[in-house]
């Protein structure tokens, strides 16, 4: 919105008024206005909602500390959203379409995840929203991501053309200034279904390639498979998260983690001069994500004060399931998504230690007539708990391996 007011002061030659022009100032100002909604705001929140006894409800699963939990206020991931979408409002380009893309992922998987927390405090019912209702809540966001990708002008890939190849379309492109001249090749503005592939040197993957039995309508039909795609991603990473917010500060903190290194792959991939320096694919109109990071990471940080170790408030299903989708959504959009299993690797083996525990424990149980279990407990943190590891500690090393699988998914750029 203030994009609006600093054009006109601009118009006017007011002194400063161009420094909004500039992404790197106005990320600063979404973090540091992100950062202090989640710490001045949150509080307030987490008195209401103690005055409204919106408590967590706990089952006892013989963990250590887990009963002293119990009545501590949920839902608290009201405080990330706000966080995070009055910094966007006021200081992202909302005629963006990215930008638009990640207000809708926020409103809409923090309503699914909020109807989940209104059943389990105030209609009392410890299952919530059923997980037919949420994953149709994924899908749909899925669907609505997908489509508008493939429908939006705005959202194009820039593609490098040999000079020597196709002159004749370089000529007509070229009379739409559609194509901008470098050494040795001309670039174009595309839609396209390619994404990029980590730590392989010719890195784009083309997703219409899986249909190469359709010959020539492949690429009419490969929206669909990229479609497909974008739909597990988002339904897995939310879960993910979900899964992974089982302790205090485990989930914020690697989300911190995680957001802040897709704010960097944001800004090269959206910034012509470093994607051709790192010979990375280039992605117009998509600087303006930095912003939405930015306050992402702000709220993050922000919510953590309360939520570290001992938590004076749980983030619930609100927050969870939203910041599960909005990395997934956000890695989608700056073409990132396979690299989510390294970025999100914490994420990811959570989940996993959850199938394979409820799988190995379904087969055992059909061949020997007894479930039997290969972790002490799923997910994967609170097997470490019950080996007697103290919750600080265990959230700490998760951090350190999160921030490890950070830089390993920066290192993706150059090693190849």
């Amino acid at each position: 919105m203030l994009h609006y007011l600093f054009d006109w002061l601009q118009s006017i030659d007011f002194p400063g008024a161009g420094v909004f022009q500039f992404i790197t100032f106005r990320s600063a100002m979404a973090v540091i206005t992100s950062l202090a909604i989640s710490l001045l705001f949150g509080k307030g929140v987490i008195k209401y909602l103690q005055r409204q006894q919106i408590g967590e409800g706990i089952r006892d699963l013989g963990l250590e500390g887990q009963l002293r939990k119990e009545g501590t206020p949920t839902m608290g991931g009201i405080i990330i959203l706000i966080s995070i979408l009055i910094p966007t409002l006021l200081f992202g380009n909302l005629e963006n379409v990215y930008v638009r893309l990640m207000i809708f992922t926020t409103i809409w998987l923090g309503l699914v995840g909020f109807a989940d927390d209104y059943i389990k405090v105030f209609k009392k019912d410890k299952e919530g929203l059923s997980g037919k209702l949420k994953i149709l809540g994924q899908v749909t966001l899925g669907l609505v991501v997908g489509l508008t990708m493939y429908l939006s002008s705005d959202i194009v890939v820039r593609e490098r053309v040999m000079m020597d190849e196709e002159q004749e379309g370089i000529e007509e492109a070229q009379t739409y200034e559609e194509v901008t001249r470098s050494s040795g090749y001309v670039t174009r503005d595309v839609k396209d279904t390619i994404t990029t592939i980590p730590f392989l040197k010719d890195n784009e993957l083309d997703y219409s390639k899986f249909l190469w039995f359709l010959g020539e309508k492949a690429g009419k039909w490969g929206w669909v498979v990229f479609v497909i795609v974008i739909i597990i991603v988002v339904t897995a990473v939310s879960n993910g998260a979900n899964m992974t917010d089982g302790l205090d500060g485990l989930a914020t903190g690697l989300s911190t983690i995680i957001g802040i290194t897709l704010g960097i792959l944001a800004y090269l991939s959206g910034n012509i001069i470093y994607a051709d320096y790192l010979n990375i694919m280039y992605i117009p109109y998509t600087g303006e994500l930095v912003i939405f990071m930015s306050a992402f990471t702000g709220a993050a940080i922000g919510f953590l004060w309360y939520n570290s170790y001992p938590a004076q408030v749980f983030m619930g299903d609100t927050g969870s399931l939203s910041i599960g989708g909005i990395i997934a959504v956000y890695a989608i959009l700056i073409r990132k998504e396979l690299l989510i299993p390294i970025l999100c690797g914490v994420f990811f083996v959570e989940s996993l230690s959850v199938l394979i525990q409820v799988g190995y424990f379904k087969y055992t149980k059909r061949k020997y007539g007894e479930g039997r279990r290969i972790f002490k407990m799923a997910p994967l943190h609170h097997h470490y708990q019950l080996k007697g590891y103290p919750e600080a500690k265990i959230v700490t090393r998760f951090w350190i391996v999160g921030i490890f699988l950070a830089v390993l998914a920066v290192l993706t750029l150059k090693v190849r």
